[in-house]
């Protein structure tokens, strides 16, 4: 064997053109599969990095009505759940990932935080990498203990020895740093950098208010349905206690892994199976350049049987030349998968959401799956023209000009080789059109504001200084008034959260004077705070009504603005304006509606526009707010100017998350936009591979029927006639190909359903101008070979023959 395998690097290395090609679809394949594999085996098959990660499970608040299934939690609730659940071991909160001003050590700087009770750390089960947990007593309202991650403890603390006898200022208060956690750590928000007690007070039984994740650690022996039933027969008793509050929800328990991955789980299936077809196109690809050079070396293998060699040697020797290619190709493939992961942990991670993606990387396990990736791909490309070489009349080949049974056997090989190619290819030109047309109508969708020329920017008020509402209202009054005069500023404004951000605040209203609902079956709105001239900052337009007057008091007590959606919803003949809501939240006033505004999607590009209202700023102070203003020329020209104002009013601040709108909208799609360009790739990869299938079996045709097209013309074929010949037989496995591969696209693409929007898995369009592609992809492959044979010299070719 070792011979063998010697005899066939020689080979290779003696044939670099023929050998280039073949390693440079086999490495597209493997590498293309090794890639997406090292994803799927960090964020689906690798241990989480948790103690006894599978006994971890997140519990959610499940609202009927609207079928929310993953709603955060009540802490009223939570606090229940803990005591009167029997399949958890102990649960934890963790909340909303938040914003945080830390100032001191450098310019001010805003931090991704998150609170947590005291029970986090230990459920999760990863220790400190230097310093403590929280402890149960420093649980509690106004407590001054934090833990920092690794990232932040390195990268603005320089990773002082000393860390835990310092003390950090957050939002104006001194903090004691009681522990660092350990590289990489991350629950649920890959970004934040610093956990906080969340210390809920005594009042806090009283369930008022969802805004946490709740993490449980299951007892031995318990399941997540066994889990998921008791939950809710905890909420079904809170239901019964807390009836205006909890009617309508119940709890949801799903595992940690799943809570992780569920949003990317169904594209990385589809891109393993994008991968897994590219790789088949290129052992077909490889198989035919091995089909053609077998054929080629049929005397030197009928010598080898004329000296005595039997046929299973004969396989052994080619199998062994097929098994050097596919090393040569894995080993190519691992390095472009190499490259392709490093792109994805240095740009894509840090544009996409999902955790863990940026510890994604090349391990053992991957290298496994690589070498049996180029073993079996050997194997796939190998057999097919082994046993067909050696299992030829090789005697007649001794014979000069002989013709053998196996030029048919090979040509109906290379045939459907080429014939898979085109099928392949199709159902993966298919999916990747589904992808671009699904993208661009996602792109096409009207937000409901104007993103051009608008940039924003976020600001933490920390309450220590700003202890009164009146404070925070002056500072932006002033803030709004400087940046109003800034040349080439068109409109300001804040709101509580930016469109397309995240994050957001909803509650239940109830119409005045309508109908009341059934208790748990009230609307839900949207409840946004905004300021200044928000809505003509962000070019959402005035429909009905008036907008907020600061000179008017009663805006900020009874007064609200709702978009087109509520308006419609209840009022659909009427005029809204004047007509009234209560709305949940903080009192029970009923609010006027004075004006009706355009819809605008807050939570999604591929989400309607929910029910929305709007309070002024002063009707409900937010300490955290996002400044939005629009310029007459480039945004970002007055980023600088804007910063020096905050800066003239409160050095201490900390201007964060500075965006232009258009950046806001591209970074909401990324992961779709990541997962539409990886299969575009694929799909093109295949298209070229298939292109050359084509043209390396059209090729190889006309120099077998050299002698026959030569007669041919000498009989008085016209050139037309040749080139038709030719190009036909592409045209016919090109058919057979596309008719092949619609029917398997017709059955897979409905796999993709859940990933487009506003296209139909079986979208007509997109099947034709596949068809029509891939066809004149293969016409065009045909093209040249044809060429050829139309300058055939029939003299040459009879004195041949």
């Amino acid at each position: 064997m070792l011979t063998d395998l010697r005899y066939g690097l020689r080979l290779l290395l003696r044939s670099p053109g023929f050998s280039l090609v073949a390693i440079l679809a086999l490495a597209i394949g493997i590498g293309a599969n090794t890639a997406i594999f090292s994803v799927v085996n960090t964020l689906l098959l690798e241990k989480l990095p948790y103690a006894d990660a599978d006994r971890l499970a997140i519990v959610w608040e499940h609202n009927l009505p609207r079928d929310r299934r993953n709603n955060v939690v009540s802490p009223g609730n939570f606090i229940h759940w803990r005591e009167m659940n029997q399949v958890f071991q102990d649960i934890a909160a963790v909340g909303m990932t938040f914003n945080v001003t830390l100032t001191g050590d450098g310019e001010p700087e805003e931090l991704p935080m998150q609170l947590v009770s005291a029970q986090f750390f230990p459920i999760v089960g990863v220790q400190p990498g230097m310093g403590r947990w929280f402890t149960m007593e420093e649980d509690r309202p106004r407590s001054r203990v934090a833990v920092i991650s690794d990232r932040l403890w390195r990268r603005r603390f320089g990773a002082d020895p000393n860390m835990l006898q310092r003390l950090i200022t957050i939002q104006g208060n001194p903090y004691n740093v009681v522990g660092v956690m350990p590289p990489g750590f991350s629950f649920l928000d890959k970004r934040v950098e610093l956990w906080l007690p969340v210390g809920f007070p005594a009042e806090a039984r009283t369930p008022r208010g969802r805004w946490i994740s709740v993490v449980g650690r299951l007892k031995p022996g318990v399941s997540l349905n066994q889990a998921d039933a008791d939950m809710k027969r905890v909420a079904g008793d809170l239901t019964q206690r807390f009836p205006d509050f909890n009617t309508g929800w119940t709890a949801r328990v799903i595992g940690l892994r799943e809570q992780l991955t569920g949003d990317v789980k169904p594209a990385l299936f589809v891109l393993l199976g994008a991968v897994a077809f590219v790789l088949l196109i290129a052992c077909a690809n490889v198989a035919n350049l091995l089909l053609a050079r077998a054929t080629a070396r049929q005397r030197e293998l009928a010598v080898r049987a004329a000296l005595g060699a039997g046929r299973a040697r004969l396989v052994r020797q080619l199998a062994a030349e097929s098994l050097v290619l596919a090393t040569a190709g894995g080993a190519a493939g691992l390095l472009l998968a190499w490259w392709a992961l490093h792109f994805l942990r240095v740009v894509a991670s840090e544009q996409l959401p999902v955790q863990r993606l940026e510890a994604v990387g090349i391990d053992g396990r991957v290298l496994l799956f690589t070498a049996a990736a180029s073993l079996l791909s050997g194997l796939v490309f190998g057999i097919v023209p082994a046993l067909s070489a050696a299992g030829s009349a090789l005697t007649d080949a001794l014979k000069e000009g002989g013709r053998t049974g196996s030029g048919a056997r090979g040509k109906r090989a290379r045939s459907a080789f080429v014939v898979i190619e085109i099928a392949l290819a199709l159902v993966l030109l298919v999916g990747a059109g589904l992808m671009v047309r699904s993208f661009a109508r996602l792109l096409d969708v009207n937000p409901g504001f104007d993103p051009e020329r608008t940039v924003t920017m976020r600001l933490n008020l920390p309450g220590v200084r700003y202890d009164a509402d009146a404070k925070s209202t002056q500072f932006f009054e002033r803030l709004f008034t400087g940046i109003d005069a800034l040349p080439g500023v068109r409109a300001a404004g804040g709101i509580s959260f930016l469109p397309l951000a995240g994050l957001g605040s909803a509650t239940s209203y109830v119409p005045v004077g309508l109908p009341a609902p059934p208790r748990g079956q009230e609307p839900v709105a949207d409840v946004r705070v905004i300021d200044h001239n928000y809505l003509s900052a962000m070019g959402i337009p005035l429909l009905r009504g008036r907008l907020f007057n600061p000179l008017d008091e009663n805006d900020a007590r009874n007064h609200v603005v709702v978009n087109d959606t509520l308006a419609r919803k209840h009022w659909p003949n009427e005029d809204p304006i004047g007509k009234k809501v209560k709305i949940s939240w903080s009192d029970d006033r009923e609010d006027e509606i004075i004006g009706v505004v355009g819809d605008v999607r807050y939570t999604s590009l591929d989400a309607a526009a929910r029910p929305t209202t709007y309070w002024p700023y002063r009707r409900n102070v937010y300490g955290t707010m996002t400044i939005a203003v629009r310029t007459s020329g480039d945004a970002s020209q007055v980023v600088n100017s804007i910063v020096s104002l905050v800066r003239q009013q409160d050095p201490l601040l900390a201007v964060s998350d500075i965006q232009t709108m258009d950046e806001v909208m591209a970074e909401s799609v990324a992961q779709r936009r990541l997962t539409t360009m990886l299969l575009g790739i694929f799909a093109a990869a295949a298209l070229l591979l298939a292109a050359v299938g084509i043209y390396g079996v059209i090729a190889y045709s006309v120099t077998q029927r050299f002698q026959e097209i030569g007669i041919r013309i000498a009989l008085g074929a016209q050139n037309s006639h040749v080139l038709g010949m030719i190009v036909g037989q592409a045209a016919w496995l090109a058919a057979a190909g596309i008719a092949l591969g619609a029917a398997g696209a017709f059955l897979l693409t409905r796999l993709m359903a859940g990933l487009l929007f506003e296209v139909e898995p079986t979208d007509p369009v997109t099947f034709a101008a596949v068809a029509l592609v891939l066809g004149g992809v293969a016409l065009l492959a045909s093209y040249v070979p044809g060429r050829r044979a139309m300058r055939v010299d029939p003299v040459v070719a009879l004195r041949a023959e």
